[in-house]
Parts: C-alpha cells; structure tokens; sequence
C-alpha cells in the first residue's frame, strides 16, 4: 500500500488538494469582499433544533445560541478569513495539514448546523488527503519548507516514497 503515498500517486492528491482549495476559496471570497454576515445561519440552524426530527442537535443550538449568536462578528471574521486563508494554503500546499483540519473543522461545524450542501464530500476529501500524509504535500510548497527547516535543525529531511 505504500504505492498510494509514492510520487506518481502524490499527483492525484494535489490535484485533489488544489480542487478542494478552489472550492473553499470560492467561499471565502465571496464572504470576504462582500457584507458576509452569518446572523441569519445561526437562526437558521437554532431554528432547525425544533420538531420530530431536528436536524440540529439540541447541544449544539445551545452552543451557536449563547456563543455563536452573541459573537456573531467574531464567527463572521473567523468564518471567512478561515474559509479564504484554508484554500490558499490548500491550493499552495503550504501548511496543508493544518488547513486540512481547518477546513473539516469547518465542514464538520456546517454539518452540525443542519447544513448539507457540498459539506459531506468536502469533509470527506480532507480526511482523504489527510490519511495520505505527506503525500498530500508532496508537490507543494511544505515539501521544500519542512525539508528546509529540518536541514537548518540539523535534521534529517524527510524521504518521500520513490
């Protein structure tokens, strides 16, 4: 299996990496330069803990109501920055590890807010690309950057499958 984390298959991952990064910078963007405000989500979603089978679990309409919705601002900042700094280090593959658990952080949060859409299949890429490891980064720029990093640490760099 250590065929998947090789080079020849690293090509299909940062493909994988880069459609993922456009899809959260189509996002972000739209929310950073235009008047993004995520008030009417989080009634939305509060609303959606109601009824026979809410779509929100109780738990977490109590989070979004008495965080969330007093701090509305802070998760308007939090939400579009994230959602544009995510897909440029997605489309980069600089800090690619932690964009990808930015970005299913987010994901995983829209999910509990009862909100479908492209949630799942986003969700599920970066949990893909975060099982393949280095792999994911391979062709990309934290490739040369913890390499680089390591050297000056007196480390050995890390080997990527041949």
């Amino acid at each position: 299996m250590s065929w998947i984390k090789g080079p020849k298959m690293a090509v299909l991952w940062t493909l994988l990496r880069i459609w993922l990064g456009v899809q959260w910078i189509q996002a972000g963007w739209e929310k950073v330069t235009g008047e993004f405000d995520a008030s009417g989500f989080l009634q939305g979603a509060i609303g959606k803990a109601s009824g026979d089978h809410p779509a929100v679990s109780g738990w977490y309409a109590t989070f979004l109501e008495n965080v969330a919705v007093p701090n509305v601002g802070l998760f308007n900042f939090l939400v579009a920055w994230g959602e544009l700094l995510v897909g440029i280090g997605l489309i980069l593959g600089a800090a690619t590890i932690p964009a990808l658990i930015a970005g299913a952080f987010m994901n995983l949060n829209f999910l509990l807010a009862g909100t479908t859409s492209t949630n799942p299949i986003l969700y599920t890429v970066a949990f893909i690309l975060l099982g393949v490891g280095t792999a994911s980064y391979y062709w990309g720029v934290d490739r040369f950057v913890i390499n680089y990093v390591r050297n000056r640490q007196g480390k050995e760099s890390i080997n990527f499958k041949q």
